[in-house]
């Protein structure tokens, strides 16, 4: 018999063996694949029994395989950084089971895409920026927003004409907003053929948006282009500065920052008197008015709970008189005198309502008055008149008077949801009248202009978004509605880069100096595609981008021999296509650079062109390059910009009285535009610490090779002489001083060169 000690050793061994085959047989094997969206293997993604300690991680081709003793149901988790985690039910009954899953990528907000079709963004935030507000105030622009934007793709160099020609539309068809609300008079005033700078000063803004075109429905009334500028917050001390100039400049400038952190204000008082520097420079025109500009304005920005408010006001005066050859009769010399006065009230509140919801309220109101007088001198420099069938010579003796008051009040209402969702939508008011006289003729007309919008943001991924917006618009004088659709996206395609495409229609209301004539004008229309790639890492930014526009309705018009005669109609029409490559890059070399290039071919038949043709104002090649590069060993700063343009087209249009139109009789094409500009900035004091007061010197020379620049040529009436159009100097100089006290931008300075 066995005793009782070894009858428990056998009871435990078979229970033992009994319960380990239980167990073996209880095993389940759990194998498959993890891949992405792309179905492309996903390496190290982590595979685990939610509820238990089982699991295994991915291979080099993304699958796994595991075994687990857990029974019943369970659930089985799939995760890996970046990704979305995914979980999938199974019954653990001791059987192979196979699971292949796809993982979504997260959504990223700091990594999503955002559209880059036809916008170029300007600032001090990092994410798209292509220039940063220091590039603005030292490419050698003398610190002028819009030369700086004219260095980048998709403008024209026309030193003859203010504003921005993009895309194969006018300066007229780019519109320019401060906070939110248009500014109606972005440039001083000034005669023909002589650029005018604008009015404001780049140290205003922290963040500035170019669109070459496919911009948001939030905007309208442009048929071109929109120039976006948000000012700065609140200052981040208080500082003073004073600039001087030998030239006849001065600029005085004091921004506070409150005790509390909560409030700001800011003052500035600019005069420019350019006398000095024609006492030394051979110019083109015969000065008989010194151009002198003065320039003052006041901000204040205030926190509130939820957001800010900022007021800006800014008046400035400027008066300039000159003469030149009349191109009619080489023995008499045309005169111009014009004077400007301009005030302009910017109010903009953001606030921030809660449950994602964001409320802004931009206003605009502006009061703009030109007096021009133009006459012709003969012997003596005394003003001559003609007889009234010389009416040619008869239209270059006027006096226009006239005075545009405007108001714009847009309202917008945004609302963020989960992974950047948005939706925005508001409505704006515009109020002109224009008032005044043109000779005999009295100018009165009013406007009442409306417009309601609505856009949404839909991110399906962070790699792919879709924007779609509608914008309806009306104006009273026209009597007119449209309607304006508007889309874009973006798509991730690769690592940093990715691909965006826009379309959109946009209209734009006649320019005053045509309403004067024709009150029942309609708007003009363009429709535009553009597609675009951007790659960009921290130091480098490529850009490619293509586009097309078609224009319909723009202004026609047709001879007559009384200037109070001139008919404009809407039969013009016209297209646009080209390509633009930026490249910008502050890693490859010891210095940042960046170059620019544009194509485009382009036709018109508006204003007085019998037939479509490439317009006077458009090169098919432009090329610009600028080099910056910041020396601390002598504490200097140098940065030269480069500006190539092919040749510009130019014609006769002979009237024709009895068939109400033009004859072409004469075009040639100009010789090509070079221009190098050269600018250097020295720090004495930069690397000395707490300093009580920062200087800078400044030195700038415009063309400094001294090449003779054409833009274009005038014709006379009767086609026999040609007239050439150029600067008014081969060169333009500037040397200057500037104290700050309170701010030191050394540390900004060494960041944007690193």
């Amino acid at each position: 018999m066995l005793n009782s000690t070894a009858i428990m050793k056998r009871y435990l061994f078979i229970c033992l063996f009994s319960l380990g085959f239980i167990q073996i047989n209880a095993q389940t094997t759990i194998h498959g694949w993890v891949k992405d969206a792309r179905m492309h293997p996903l390496i190290g993604a982590s595979i685990a029994v939610k509820n238990g300690y089982d699991g295994a991680i991915t291979d080099s081709s993304g699958n796994y395989s595991f075994v687990t003793t857990d029974q019943g149901q369970d659930t089985i988790e799939f995760s890996l950084a970046g990704f979305g985690t995914t979980e999938k039910v199974v019954s653990l009954k001791g059987e192979s089971v196979t699971l292949n899953v796809v993982l979504q990528e997260a959504f990223n907000e700091l990594k999503a895409v955002t559209i880059t079709a036809g916008s170029f963004s300007a600032g001090d935030s990092k994410k798209g920026v292509v220039l940063s507000s220091l590039d603005i105030l030292t490419t050698s622009t003398n610190a002028d927003i819009s030369s700086a934007m004219r260095l980048l793709p998709g403008t024209q160099q026309n030193g003859e004409s203010s504003g921005l020609f993009v895309h194969g539309g006018t300066a007229g068809e780019t519109v320019q907003y401060m906070d939110g609300a248009v500014i109606q008079n972005p440039y001083y005033s000034g005669g023909p053929q002589i650029m005018q700078r604008g009015r404001f000063d780049p140290r205003l803004f922290s963040g500035t948006m170019f669109a070459t075109g496919g911009y948001s429905a939030l905007y309208g009334n442009a048929m071109s282009s929109v120039l976006l500028m948000n000012s700065n917050d609140l200052p981040e001390k208080s500082e003073y500065e004073i600039d001087v100039s030998p030239i006849a400049y001065v600029n005085l400038r004091t921004q506070q920052l409150s005790k509390d952190g909560k409030s700001g204000y800011g003052a500035s008082y600019n005069y420019i008197n350019i006398w000095p520097e024609m006492q030394v420079l051979s110019t083109y025109f015969d000065i008989t008015r010194i151009p002198v500009y003065h320039t003052a304005n006041f901000f204040f920005h205030r926190k509130t709970k939820g957001g800010m408010i900022k007021y800006y006001t800014e008046f400035s005066h400027n008066d300039v008189g000159y003469t030149w050859q009349d191109i009619d009769s080489l023995a008499l010399k045309d005169k111009i005198n014009v004077a400007n006065n301009n005030w302009y009230n910017n109010l903009n509140w953001t606030e921030n309502l809660g449950a994602g919801w964001k409320m802004v309220w931009a206003n605009s109101f502006s009061i703009n008055h030109d007096h021009i007088v133009r006459s012709i001198l003969g012997d003596g420099d005394g003003p001559v008149s003609f007889a009234p069938e010389y009416y040619w010579m008869n239209n270059k003796i006027f006096t226009y008077s006239n005075t545009e008051n405007h108001l714009q009040s847009r309202f917008i209402l945004d609302k963020k949801f989960h992974h950047l969702n948005a939706i925005r939508f508001g409505g704006e008011y515009n109020y002109a009248h224009t008032s005044g006289y043109f000779n005999n003729r009295e100018i009165n007309f009013k406007d009442n202009y409306g417009a309601l919008f609505a856009e949404n943001d839909l991110y399906f991924t962070s790699d792919f978004m879709l924007k779609t917006g509608i914008r309806a618009e009306r104006s009273a004088l026209a009597g007119k509605t449209k309607a304006a659709p508007r889309v874009s996206m973006a798509y991730r395609v690769g690592a940093n880069a990715q691909l965006s495409a826009a379309y959109g229609i946009f209209y734009q209301k006649p320019e005053a100096n045509y309403l004067m004539y024709n009150k029942s004008l309609d708007f003009s229309k363009s429709t535009q595609y553009i597609l675009n790639y951007q790659k960009s890492t921290t130091n480098q930014i490529l850009r490619l981008e293509a586009y097309y526009k078609k224009y319909d309705n723009l202004i026609n018009l047709v001879p007559a021999t009384e200037i109070n005669d001139y008919p404009y109609s809407n039969n013009g029409y016209g297209h646009a296509e080209g390509i633009d490559v930026f490249w910008k890059d502050q890693k490859t070399f010891p210095f940042k650079y960046w170059i620019s290039y544009s194509y485009i071919h382009s036709k018109r038949k508006f204003l007085n062109y019998p037939t479509s043709l490439q317009p006077d104002f458009i090169t098919p090649h432009t090329f610009s390059a600028v080099l910056q590069q910041f020396i601390p060993n002598i504490k200097t700063q140098v940065n030269f910009s480069y500006s190539f343009a092919t040749g510009r087209p130019y014609y006769y249009f002979e009237p024709d009285l009895q068939a109400h139109t033009y004859q072409l009789k004469k075009q040639g094409k100009t010789s090509e535009y070079n221009n190098l500009d050269f600018s250097i900035d020295y720090l004495p004091d930069f690397g000395k610490t707490n300093k009580k007061i920062n200087i800078m010197f400044v030195a700038t020379i415009k063309n400094i090779l001294g090449l003779q620049q054409i833009y274009t040529y005038n014709y006379s009436f009767d086609g026999s002489y040609k007239q050439p159009v150029w600067p008014m100097s081969k060169r333009q100089y500037f040397i200057g001083v500037f104290f700050n006290f309170g701010r030191d931008r050394s540390e900004e300075i060494i960041n944007e060169n690193l």
